[in-house]
């Protein structure tokens, strides 16, 4: 597994082949088979656990947030501290990037990837909980709205930081656009009441 992640980062997922795990790691090539199934299947694990880790990591780093900041400013704390992490996680952002153009081709990569974005969800949630975004009381179904809205806001930031990285957002970007977007709802509901 360790082998198939450095070849990820390394060499990135549509360009790592069996043999580079195998050299990588100094096992056998039958093992990769033998373990896992396939290439695919290992790459796939190994993109998903990389991932996951890289989640705790930055979990960790949350964790030493402003306790006493307004929940905008904890939600700009969070995206400055990712963004500023993007670099260090550039490759792996990369290679999952690359798996995506495997998801009509290679169905247990489709599979691998549906099963990272639920955990990218569920992970999203978590993160902004640990920084109390979320009341306690939330129920499940706007829990896993709101994720899948975080993992959405994830995935374009960091396309961005990969493509445009000169013009990409930063964390107060974020939080000044959703500022303003809440100013508009409060904005449209009060017009609303007083009509």
């Amino acid at each position: 597994m360790i082998g198939a992640k450095r070849c990820l980062i390394e060499k990135g997922y549509a360009r790592t082949t069996a043999r580079d795990i195998v050299a990588m790691s100094g096992t056998n090539l039958a093992s990769i088979g033998y373990h896992y199934g396939s290439k695919d299947a290992l790459l796939n694990k190994a993109l998903v656990e990389a991932i996951s880790e890289s989640g705790l990591e930055f979990s960790a780093a949350l964790a030493k947030g402003e306790p006493d900041a307004g929940p905008l400013e904890r939600f700009e704390t969070v995206w400055t501290r990712m963004i500023e992490q993007f670099p260090n996680e550039r490759q792996l952002w990369l290679a999952s990037f690359e798996a995506f153009a495997q998801v009509d081709h290679v169905p247990v990569v489709r599979e691998a990837l549906a099963d990272g974005m639920e955990q990218g969800r569920e992970g999203a949630v978590e993160v902004f909980k640990e920084v109390g975004m979320f009341q306690e009381s939330t129920d499940e179904a706007t829990l896993r709205a709101v994720g899948s809205f975080y993992h959405a806001l994830v995935t374009g930031v960091i396309a961005q930081l990969l493509v445009d990285p000169e013009h990409a957002p930063t964390g107060k970007d974020l939080a000044d656009a959703l500022r303003a977007i809440v100013a508009t709802v409060h904005r449209d509901k009060a017009a609303a009441t007083s009509a």
